[in-house]
């Protein structure tokens, strides 16, 4: 039998071509492909057009907790790629910018920075290491700029909805804490006068996931739950349209791989590995990267694939323009099918039950279109 393939981001079928599509839509800016699909659906002259990115709701973890006629999947159009890394800084960044990751930077949880000579957990500003606050001027592009705010279509009044610690998105923006919270705004902006175009990030089920696994009891209910309550706001909802995807998926974790462990490895090293769990980065010392790359996959070659960085952007693994391909590293490993995590040296390591970030099947995405008007009709039959 041969081994399942690792899944490359597809920059004509991916999440950032969702927002190429809608970019097209308001009239801002845009230089990637389009969805046919989409676009042909955004024809009609919607009232209301949501789009709403429920963190971590990839194709697996659908499948794994909904059967095929729940409302949720019934309405999957198309499957597409997440970005590489696939994991939230990375995919939220271009699905919010309309940007590749080479051109926003934003590739992982955590980079390296010359300029300091350490990691840093982006989203939180902390040295990866020993979770110091670190205050600098950060080298990446705006990741809050959302392409929605370049609009020229002037008939859509632009409305965003985020949790409360998303720093930067504030124009225009609804606060929801929880799943029921983003439901709720969403209902009352669709039910006001005019015509609105709505772009929600909600963090769940991700976190659910992260701390309970993808095939479990808890993440089913939930997943349950957000179908449910999109089916019953769809029923309530006029002339609108609802477009649904996720940033990324996530896999149950089989195995963790401790690298603090690895002396050998490490001392090849010029910091310590960096990006994420799934998909780490390595900057190897002069000299020493055929005898890294010979020993990491003599050790690891059955749980990650390791990658030559150049091999990768010479693949357009990051997309085929930007300027970040600097942070890279010289090596990127991805996690196989057999579903292992590296523990990475922190002071308070993360052992997630459920990850992403890796090539496997965290990368699927699915395209869910529901047209409220169709729904309501379905109910009245």
């Amino acid at each position: 039998m041969s081994k399942p393939k690792l899944i490359k981001p597809d920059w004509n079928n991916s999440i950032l071509n969702i927002s190429a599509t809608l970019a097209e839509f308001l009239g801002a800016p845009n230089g990637n492909a389009t969805l046919p699909i989409l676009k042909q659906t955004l024809a009609k002259d919607y009232k209301n057009v949501v789009y709403i990115c429920f963190d971590g709701m990839g194709v697996y973890p659908l499948e794994c907790n909904l059967p095929e006629e729940d409302f949720l999947r019934a309405h999957v159009v198309q499957t597409l790629t997440s970005t590489f890394p696939s994991t939230t800084t990375n995919a939220t960044t271009s699905l919010c910018t309309n940007k590749l990751p080479l051109e926003h930077g934003w590739l992982g949880w955590s980079l390296h920075f010359d300029e300091l000579g350490r990691n840093v957990d982006i989203y939180l500003n902390r040295d990866s290491q020993t979770g110091e606050e670190v205050t600098f001027d950060s080298p990446l592009a705006d990741d809050c700029d959302g392409y929605f705010y370049h609009a020229a279509r002037t008939d859509y009044q632009i409305r965003t909805i985020y949790p409360p610690y998303v720093n930067g998105i504030q124009k225009f923006n609804t606060v929801a804490n929880t799943v029921d919270e983003f439901f709720d705004a969403l209902s009352a902006i669709c039910g006001e006068e005019g015509k609105h175009f709505v772009y929600v990030y909600c963090p769940e089920p991700d976190g659910t996931m992260h701390e309970n696994g993808v095939r479990c009891p808890v993440t089913q209910q939930l997943l349950e739950h957000i179908s449910r309550s999109l089916r019953e706001l769809a029923g309530q909802t006029e002339n609108t349209l609802f477009i649904v995807s996720a940033d990324h998926g996530q896999i149950d974790v089989e195995g963790y791989i401790d690298w603090r462990e690895e002396k050998q490895l490490n001392d090849m090293l010029e910091c310590p590995p960096y990006l994420d769990s799934r998909s780490p980065c390595f900057r190897v010392k002069k000299g020493k990267k055929r005898k890294f790359a010979r020993l990491f996959r003599k050790k690891f070659g059955k749980d990650f694939v390791l990658f030559r960085t150049k091999d990768l952007l010479k693949q357009n693994y990051f997309g085929d323009r930007g300027d970040y391909a600097y942070l890279l590293g010289d090596f990127v490993a991805s996690g196989t099918y057999t579903n292992k995590m590296f523990i990475l040296p922190k002071e308070d390591p993360h052992y997630h039950k459920g990850h992403h970030t890796a090539l496997t099947n965290e990368m699927l995405v699915p395209l869910i279109l529901i047209d409220s008007d169709q729904v309501t009709a379905q109910c009245q039959n």
